[in-house]
């Protein structure tokens, strides 16, 4: 029987427009860098053609637009609040209505991460209603590879599985309106397939569907709608990852397992294996390759409409060319290695080159691989950095074919951008970028960058900064090697940091570059920061550094006077100054509200053309420091600060235009959360981001010095951001 399971919804609502006050029309798009996230699933609609959507652990969900050849972000519309939905554990597709699309969005399972909800469209994901649910949902965790653990009855559309993370399995008769459980033993579900049953009456729900398991290991089954399971008798005690029916009714599954009670994932493997279950109910393993000694398990699985089946063998350690995909054409008999007949073409995306050893290299944690139901030659699969797609995979099955692979990351942009900087002169924009993507920098926003990688790659890159008077002079810190490096061509060559004395682990942590480019602070985390006099070269240790703490400082450069820095001792509630280019630090500002740095942080910011011209962005407020012999002011319109940039000024106005993201008040109206600009120095503010364009949380925030309007968001997942008013 149905366990009498508590309803786990909260409440439903539309996504809210925005409310209140004045705005000004903003246009939105990606600086094109290409992929630098994990795509994690693909979904194709068995009855339209051309439509395909792609879910991703932290930038949301895509779909693909067929004739534009690029995909469409469709989460772009969640505010902060709602960010950590920008984690889509599942995708699901109902087969007779290809307008409906189901996500099951959730971060992760810890009490730091909002709970889990269901967005459901009827428009492929033009608008989405929003269902709370009381769980949470591990899509930015590991084990979010597999599935799908979200799907619709293929005979009754109002039914929904849904294969919760730590949760059991839940079923929805209203099209996700409401759940309940079902008496499912195992709490941490990794996929959910409905079986066909062509002689079952039209509109009565399926009774036969299979679920995959991780703390109780295994594929199980249920024949009767969910009263009673059972373990499939001959399938392996391994975690199921992907499951897929081909023609003729056999059943198709990958395994992994890890250690202990992980879930699986890259980089903790232990073993796997591809299993079939034939129509009449005979299991046979069927796995392509077990290398000996090695971490591996198996991922992606699909079968298409001729009855080939395609498979990844996930490798435990990230080396050499990574994953391996397998082609079938005997129902798993015999398998070809696709990756020896293929070649992957990274001239679009030059970034690729770090990631990609050999053109035959296939990449890392891939996942899924899908047929398009339409065109079986038609395959595209998604690793760690992207997806690549293929137009004839059929190839690597003829005795000298070659399967060719374009990079399919049009608009799919994921890259982690951890720092931004709009230089005075020289390039557009510097991203610092996490992932060990190391970071680029544009000069033109309509193409990848090219000559302006970051180099060496494979580097997290934390921060960056530039001499704003002499911008080609150039510091970035990396976590790794000696923790950073100098250009002084802008960017176009690196030298490494000097070797530091007596430092633990000098790596990562903040840097500014004084106004003229003669001299580097630079902040370690944990530790005292440094200072140097020749661009990093050499180091020393600089004088009354606030005590680490838990903090971690940021050193800025004025803009104005060579050599001048400042420091926001959070804790403290003060400002120190150093005049001598970073030899020493004392107390210039105390009174600011002291702040926890284990959990709260604000932003200090230095403004060009005058001396100690300072704003601070905090959690309670944004503050001004005119100059040196001017009082500091609290902006009364913002009530939270999450980030500030100064841009160009207004025609006609005499200071720099200001940027917050944060909380504003405009006129009567209440505070709203997003993104506003003053041209007026604080004394008002227009919102300029819309109930379309709020992009989650952000990382880091920066605007045009050289270009009024023009701003640069560095949303988490979803690449860089630029906003330009409408013409």
């Amino acid at each position: 029987m149905q366990a009498a399971g508590a309803c786990v919804l909260l409440g439903t609502r539309a996504v809210p427009a925005v409310a209140g006050g004045d705005s000004l029309p903003y246009q939105w798009r990606n600086l094109p860098f290409g992929g630098g996230g994990r795509v994690d699933g693909l979904a194709f609609h068995p009855k339209e053609r051309g439509l395909l959507y792609a879910r991703t652990d932290s930038g949301g969900a895509y779909r693909w637009n067929a004739i534009a050849k690029s995909w469409t972000p469709l989460l772009d519309h969640l505010g902060a609040s709602d960010a950590d939905l920008m984690a889509v554990l599942s995708v699901a597709l109902d087969p007779n209505d290809a307008q409906r699309v189901y996500l099951a969005c959730g971060r992760g399972t810890g009490d730091w991460s909002r709970k889990g909800a269901l967005l459901v469209s009827t428009d492929q994901g033009a608008t989405w209603q929003l269902h709370e649910l009381a769980l949470r949902l591990a899509g930015c965790e590991d084990g979010r590879g597999s599935g799908e653990r979200l799907q619709v009855d293929p005979l009754q559309g109002d039914v929904l599985l849904l294969g919760t993370t730590r949760d059991g399995l839940l079923r929805s008769t209203d099209r996700g309106l409401t759940f309940s459980s079902l008496n499912f033993p195992g709490k941490q579900i990794s996929l959910v397939l409905f079986a066909p049953d062509r002689g079952a009456p039209s509109g009565t729900a399926c009774k036969a569907f299979y679920i995959g398991c991780q703390d109780k290991p295994g594929l199980h089954a249920t024949r009767d709608g969910g009263q009673t399971f059972a373990r499939e008798p001959g399938t392996p005690a391994q975690v199921p990852q992907r499951a897929a029916f081909g023609p003729d009714g056999t059943l198709y599954v990958s395994f992994a397992a890890s250690p202990g009670d992980q879930a699986p994932n890259p980089g903790n493997l232990r073993e796997g294996s591809v299993w079939k279950r034939s129509p009449a109910g005979q299991w046979s393993d069927i796995t392509p390759q077990k290398p000996a000694g090695r971490g591996h398990g198996y991922g992606a699985l699909d079968v298409d409409r001729e009855g080939r089946i395609v498979t990844s063998m996930l490798l435990e350690h990230w080396d050499g060319a990574g994953d391996e995909l397998f082609l079938s054409n005997d129902g798993g008999a015999h398998w070809t290695a696709i990756s020896a007949r293929s070649q992957h073409d990274t001239k679009a995306y030059p970034w690729l080159a770090g990631h990609v050893p050999t053109p035959q290299a296939m990449g890392h944690g891939v996942a899924d691989a899908k047929f398009d139901p339409f065109d079986p030659q038609h395959l595209i699969y998604g690793t760690e950095y992207g997806a690549w797609a293929t137009a004839n995979a059929g190839a690597a099955l003829e005795p000298a074919g070659t399967v060719q692979w374009d990079f399919a990351v049009a608009n799919l942009e994921q890259s982690t951008a951890l720092s931004l900087l709009s230089p005075s002169g020289g390039v557009l924009l510097f991203a610092a970028m996490g992932d060990e993507l190391s970071g680029a920098a544009w000069d033109d926003a309509a193409r990848a960058p090219a000559a302006g990688l970051f180099l060496p790659r494979r580097e997290t890159t934390r921060s960056v900064d530039a001499a704003w008077l002499a911008p080609r002079v150039v510091a970035r810190t990396v976590e790794a090697g000696t923790g950073g490096h100098v250009s002084t061509d802008g960017g176009a060559t690196w030298r490494p940091f000097g070797q530091v004395p007596d430092a633990k682990d000098a790596r990562g942590g903040h840097v500014a570059v004084s106004a003229k480019g003669g001299f580097l602070v630079w902040a370690p985390p944990r530790q005292p920061a440094l200072y140097s006099r020749d661009r990093g070269r050499t180091w020393s240790v600089c004088k009354g550094w606030p005590k680490a703490r838990d903090a971690e400082f940021v050193p800025v450069a004025d803009k104005t006077v060579e050599g001048l820095f400042y420091v926001h001792d959070v804790a403290a509630g003060s400002i120190l100054v150093s005049v001598d280019g970073g030899e020493s630090f004392a107390t210039s500002m105390t009174g600011l509200p002291a702040l926890n740095p284990s959990w709260q942080s604000a932003q200090l910011v230095a403004a060009p053309g005058k001396v100690r011209d300072l704003w601070i962005a905090m959690p309670d407020g944004l503050v001004h420091v005119p100059g040196l012999e001017e009082r500091a002011t609290t902006i009364r319109h913002v009530s939270w600060a999450g980030f500030i940039a100064l841009g160009k000024a207004a025609p006609g106005a005499t200071y720099h235009s200001v940027y917050v993201w944060g909380n504003v008040g405009i006129g009567t109206a209440e505070h709203q959360q997003g993104l506003f600009r003053s041209d007026d120095a604080g004394a008002s503010f227009l919102r300029i981001d819309d109930a379309s364009h709020r992009f989650g949380t952000l990382q880091a925030l920066a605007a045009d010095p050289l270009e009024h309007g023009t701003v640069y968001l560095a949303p988490r997942g979803r690449g860089v951001i630029v906003g330009s008013p409408r013409a």
